[in-house]
C-alpha cells in the first residue's frame, strides 16, 4: 500500500511538472542564456559537426523552441502559417495549419512558439494567435488579431512570441481601444483589456517581470514602453521613446524595438536602438514607478538581442556593425569588437554571435578584449540572416529562411 501511494504521488508530482513546463523566445528567462555545460571552446574551421539539417519549414526568421524530446518552430509556405513539430533527430512528427500568414515584406513567419504544459502557442505576422496541441498539433482556439481584438498591423508584421503566465497568454494588438490584451489560454476567451496608449506594436515580445506584490508585464509599441500589471491589466507607467518628434512619426520611422527587456536586482534593462537606444531604469518595489539610471545613445541594436554577464551587457551596433560590452553600472562601452551586426546568446561562458552576414561566431566575453575564438559561415537557407540562435542539449540549432541545421557543440 506504501508503495503504492509513493507511486501515486511521484506521478502527481510529475504531472505537475510537465503542466508547469515552459518553452520559450531566447531561453527559461528570455533573457539569452543558456544554462548548458561542456560546450566546444573551439570550432573546426568548417565548423562543428552537422548533426542533421531540414529545408522542410518554409520561409521566415522565427527561432525554434524545445521542450524534453520535441522541437518547435513555424514558417510561411504558399501565404499559410504551419507550426511545424519535430523530434530531437530531425524527424518531423507534424505540421499544423495557422492561418494566413504575413507575405507582404520580409515574407515568413517570425514569432518563436511558446510551450506551456501540453499547450503551444504561436503568433503569426498578422498578429493572429493559434493554440495547438503539443502531441497532435490539433488546433485548440484561434484569435484574429483585428477582427477578434480589434488590433492594427505594423508596417513589417507582427513579431512577438507570447508570454504566459498562470491561465493567461499576452498580446499586444495596437487597437485604438485595445491595446494590449490578456486571453485565457486554455480557451482563448479575454481576460483583460488594457486600452494603455493608441499605437501600433513595436515587434517586441514581452518580458515579466515577477515582483512579491505584482507581475509586471514590460513590452513596447510603436514609441512607448509599458508596463502593466499582468493580473489585471493596469497600466502602470508609460516610457516615451523621444527619439522621433511626435509630428515626424510615421509607420517605419523609429517604431522597431525587437529586443526583449530584462529585469535584475530591481533594474530594468533595454536597448531600443530605434529609440531611446541603451537605457538603464530602477524599478520600484511594488513596480509601480521607474526611474532613469542612464541612458547610452550610441548603442543602437534594435534586432539583435542583448546578454547580461555578471555587471555587463553584450550588444551589437547596428550602424557600425560592431559587437560591444557595456558596463551595466555606468552605460559606457569598455571594448568593442568589428564582426558584424548580428543576433547574441550566451553559453557555458561564452558568447554566441550570428551576424547578418551569416557567420556564426564563438567570441570570449572579457570586458576589455573581446575575442573571436572561433567562425564558421552558414551557407544552408535562403534570405536574411536575422534569425537567433538557440542552443538545447548541446546542440546549437540556427534557422536561416527555408533552411534549420542542427551542430553538435559538446565536447567529447
Amino acid at each position: 500500500m506504501k508503495k503504492l501511494l509513493l507511486l501515486l504521488v511521484l506521478f502527481s508530482l510529475g504531472l505537475h511538472g510537465y503542466m508547469q513546463t515552459t518553452a520559450q523566445w531566447r531561453g527559461d528567462a528570455r533573457d539569452g542564456i543558456y544554462h548548458e555545460t561542456n560546450l566546444l571552446k573551439a570550432w573546426p574551421a568548417a565548423g562543428p559537426v552537422l548533426l542533421w539539417k531540414t529545408l522542410e519549414i518554409g520561409n521566415g526568421y522565427a527561432s525554434p523552441t524545445f521542450t524534453t524530446d520535441r522541437m518547435f518552430v513555424a514558417g510561411e509556405v504558399d501565404s499559410t502559417e504551419y507550426l511545424f513539430a519535430f523530434d530531437l533527430h530531425g524527424k518531423l512528427l507534424w505540421k499544423a495549419d495557422c492561418g494566413k500568414e504575413w507575405v507582404v515584406s520580409y515574407q515568413g513567419a517570425r514569432c518563436a512558439p511558446t510551450v506551456a504544459g501540453d499547450l503551444v502557442y504561436v503568433c503569426s505576422g498578422l498578429g493572429n494567435l493559434s493554440c495547438m496541441d503539443v502531441k497532435t498539433g490539433e488546433r485548440k482556439w484561434f484569435a484574429d488579431m483585428c477582427h477578434d481584438l480589434h488590433g492594427r498591423f505594423t508596417r513589417y508584421g507582427q513579431a512577438e512570441s507570447p508570454v504566459v503566465e498562470g491561465d493567461k497568454v499576452f498580446l499586444v494588438t495596437g487597437g485604438a481601444d485595445t491595446s494590449v490584451v490578456a486571453l485565457n489560454r486554455f480557451t482563448g476567451r479575454t481576460a483583460w483589456v488594457c486600452k494603455a496608449h493608441p499605437e501600433v506594436p513595436g515587434y517586441n515580445s514581452p518580458y515579466l517581470v515577477r515582483l512579491k506584490e505584482r507581475n509586471v508585464l514590460v513590452t513596447f509599441t510603436a514609441y512607448t514602453m509599458l508596463g502593466i500589471d499582468a493580473a489585471n491589466g493596469q497600466l502602470l507607467w508609460m516610457h516615451d521613446q523621444d527619439n522621433i518628434p511626435v509630428d515626424q512619426r510615421a509607420p517605419g520611422n523609429g517604431d522597431t524595438h525587437s529586443n526583449t527587456v530584462l529585469y535584475e536586482n530591481g533594474f530594468i534593462y533595454y536597448i531600443a536602438g530605434d529609440g531611446n537606444c541603451a537605457v538603464k531604469l530602477r524599478l520600484s518595489d511594488d513596480g509601480k514607478k521607474i526611474t532613469q539610471e542612464w541612458r547610452n545613445k550610441a548603442i543602437d541594436n534594435y534586432m539583435g538581442g542583448f546578454v547580461k554577464v555578471g555587471n555587463y551587457l553584450y550588444s551589437c551596433l547596428s550602424e557600425k556593425k560592431q559587437l560591444v560590452c557595456v558596463d551595466a553600472g555606468t552605460g559606457q562601452v569598455t571594448d568593442s569588437l568589428k564582426c558584424g551586426a548580428g543576433s547574441i546568446i550566451w553559453a557555458d561562458n561564452l558568447l554566441y554571435y550570428y551576424n547578418q552576414r551569416g557567420e556564426m561566431k564563438l567570441v570570449k566575453p572579457d570586458p576589455k578584449k573581446l575575442e573571436v575564438l572561433s567562425s564558421f559561415k552558414i551557407s544552408d537557407g535562403t534570405k536574411e540572416h536575422f534569425s537567433h540562435p538557440v542552443i538545447h542539449k548541446g546542440v546549437l540549432y540556427i534557422r536561416h529562411g527555408k533552411a534549420l541545421v542542427a551542430y553538435d557543440i559538446r565536447r567529447k
